[in-house]
């Protein structure tokens, strides 16, 4: 057999191997009057941006600001690399701003850095075997962190002044934003796609493929064909295809499959 018709083999074991991800599915949440009501405003998808977008190595721009609210959740950073979801996600939930200067920068932020502390107040070896195998969409886990997120962001949000009404806006974004396939706001649609965009990058596909337990190239494909789909944004695809070019062509995953 040639190389060629080796890698294609091998290729087609991966596939075997790794059924496709359950589709996102709207659902109920499609009917939200939220959500007809963010379609009817933004109703070209992806949604073109109408600030700069910035699609260099997200290393050369790492977050900057809200140094209490780091802090504050500094316990919860320490599980399920939460150490370097957050911070990466959070520098490009600031480059969507940029993008879309329209939308509520300091709910992003905020958001985007409180989103996934949930995952250190559930069962944390029911995280990967349940949160990251099989119909991971809808897995109970990921309800769980959801709902603990907000109680994170209830607790420490107060006492570093923010509002009842801004601290119920971050909680309507976590609260689904695994879970619910539709957004129902600019602020949300951007939190959504910064939480998926650090996948696409060197480092988010090193860690996320060993919690799927796939090889980069495998999952790189994966995010090709069913991830990169589901961005909200013009600006996130256009990062997201960008950083996917870089990570495929740094792993030599066009070889090693």
């Amino acid at each position: 057999m040639n190389p060629t018709d080796q890698r294609a083999a091998r290729a087609g074991q991966s596939r075997q191997d790794h059924p496709a991800w359950e589709a996102a599915d709207p659902g109920q949440h499609a009917r939200d009057p939220r959500a007809v009501a963010f379609t009817e405003a933004y109703p070209e998808r992806p949604i073109p941006a109408t600030g700069p977008v910035d699609t260099a190595p997200i290393s050369t721009s790492p977050a900057v600001g809200l140094e209490a609210l780091w802090a504050a959740i500094e316990p919860e950073s320490r599980t399920r690399s939460n150490d370097i979801h957050l911070p990466t996600s959070t520098a490009y939930a600031q480059r969507l701003c940029d993008a879309y200067p329209q939308a509520d920068r300091e709910l992003v932020l905020a958001t985007i850095i409180l989103h996934d502390t949930g995952w250190a107040h559930v069962d944390e070896s029911r995280i990967i075997s349940e949160g990251f195998q099989g119909d991971w969409r809808k897995a109970a886990i990921r309800y769980e962190h959801e709902a603990r997120g907000c109680d994170v962001a209830r607790r420490v949000l107060p006492g570093l002044g923010y509002g009842a009404e801004f601290v119920d806006r971050v909680c309507e974004i976590i609260d689904g934003h695994d879970t619910r396939q539709v957004a129902f706001s600019l602020e949300d649609a951007l939190v959504r796609d910064a939480d998926r965009l650090w996948r696409f990058d060197i480092t988010g596909v090193c860690v996320s493929s060993s919690w799927f337990g796939m090889n980069p190239a495998t999952y790189t494909d994966r995010l090709d064909r069913e991830i990169l789909p589901e961005l909200i944004t013009g600006a996130a695809v256009q990062m997201a295809s960008t950083d996917l070019a870089r990570t495929r062509g740094l792993l030599r995953t066009e070889v090693l499959r």
